[in-house]
């Protein structure tokens, strides 16, 4: 089978399936390193305990990217 080949089956998969072939090449491609991955565990966990403690108020995502945008427009 050929690369094209190969491609032509996947697309033909139902969307579940197609979402495990792109998530798995994706992964072989950005192999987790478990260090980091639990360090960003400690740190999701220690956000999300400051948001529902109410220590931290949690920004919308629109104002974030509107954020973001304004300084690529300068």
């Amino acid at each position: 089978m050929n690369t094209q080949e190969l491609i032509d089956e996947a697309v033909s998969l139902p969307v579940e399936e197609r979402v495990l072939v792109v998530d798995s090449l994706l992964c072989s491609l950005n192999q987790p390193e478990s260090k980091i991955d639990k360090k960003w565990v400690v740190t999701a966990t220690q956000r999300l305990t400051e948001l529902r403690s109410g220590s931290v108020d949690a920004v919308p995502g629109e104002k974030v990217f509107e954020k973001i945008w304004q300084r690529f427009e300068q």
